[in-house]
């Protein structure tokens, strides 16, 4: 086999390196900068050039190379090239080849382009290592322009009854996707330290984003008016939010498609929003890729292999430590910062 899945993580033998890995390990090539798949502790890195500076970030000083898109490095046995994902910035799908043989790891994706994400390119491969965390046909995404008038008709009617607008949103992908979806005539932003922190990387990187305010400790709410809050979900019902009151709660996730989850959330108005691929997107990703053997990593990953296999796919599950998009955002947490 080209890849294997060991303890650490996914595994390369001809090229002995691990990608994504949830352990420590010698050499690691990381999809994105989430949490979940860049983790602490490895000796070597590498990742796209997008990916570095938000690694960087999260991680702190580590041993990290670089490659563009679709550039070819041959590692051991192992020809290696980064592509286009879709999820968040500087995000990639890892492609393998060993004798002619070809597997692709997609890491997290999105087949729905976006105004800040390099777009999904399908890459051909013998066998397509996918996730699936909206792995079920419920899971269909708000066309983003619709998302976008949704936001900002409920940011405007708040604004004129003198609400504050508190939505929550993941620091890194998510909440710079809401941000550039944002009217700013309506109100002032401000930001959360996590979303702040993470959208001065990005704008370093020549990412185009609205005019925010960091939310610092003396910050006064009184002096903004009619402002739109983003925050990490986790802050919504912190101290921290409280100094915004009154105040209508939302939140931005592909989980706002299920009412028993908002209802759970206890927030005011949810947007179906992901950087995820939806169910359409999902099949769409899988038939472009050609691949004959698909193996399906976090999310709903049984139903989905099944159905996958009566469709004529050889499909089958593997256990990973991904997490997909989560309702608990332990991600942000370790991005935040405690003045904030």
């Amino acid at each position: 086999m080209v890849l294997e899945f060991k303890p650490q993580g996914i595994y390369c033998p001809a090229g002995d390196f691990f990608i994504d890995p949830w352990r420590p390990v010698d050499r690691a090539l990381i999809t994105h900068g989430h949490a979940d798949h860049a983790r602490p502790g490895h000796a070597r890195y590498l990742s796209t050039a997008a990916a570095a500076p938000v690694m960087r970030h999260r991680l702190g000083e580590i041993t990290l190379d670089t490659v563009d898109y679709g550039e070819t490095r041959q590692i051991g046995g192992a020809q290696v090239s980064f592509h286009p994902a879709g999820h968040v910035p500087g995000s990639a799908q890892i492609r393998v080849e060993v004798d002619g043989e070809v597997w692709v790891v997609s890491g997290d994706y999105k087949t729905e382009a976006d105004r800040l994400s390099e777009p999904f390119e399908p890459v051909p491969c013998h066998s397509f290592i996918t996730e699936c965390t909206f792995g079920l046909p419920v899971f269909t995404w708000t066309p983003e322009e619709d998302a976008a008038r949704e936001i900002n008709d409920w940011w405007t009617a708040n604004a004129a009854a003198g609400t504050f607008s508190l939505l929550g949103a993941y620091s890194l992908g998510k909440a710079q996707r809401v941000l550039s979806l944002l009217d700013p005539s309506i109100g002032p932003i401000l930001t959360h330290g996590a979303v702040e922190n993470t959208n001065a990387v990005l704008r370093d990187q020549g990412l185009a984003l609205p005019d925010t305010l960091h939310v610092t400790p003396d910050l006064k709410a009184k002096d903004h008016p009619a402002a739109l809050v983003l925050a990490p979900p986790s802050a919504l019902g912190s101290t921290w939010a409280r100094r915004f009151r009154p105040a209508s709660t939302g939140f931005a996730s592909g989980w706002m498609r299920l009412r028993g989850v908002r209802r759970r959330r206890a927030v005011d108005r949810g947007f179906v929003m992901s950087d995820h691929a939806d169910w359409p997107g999902l099949l769409d990703a899988i038939k472009s890729t050609g691949a004959e053997n698909i193996y399906a990593t976090h999310g709903y990953t049984d139903i989905f292999a099944r159905y996958l296999n009566e469709e004529g796919w050889n499909a089958q599950v593997v256990p990973t430590e991904f997490t997909g998009e989560s309702l608990d955002d332990a991600d942000d947490a370790q991005a935040g910062d405690s003045a904030a």
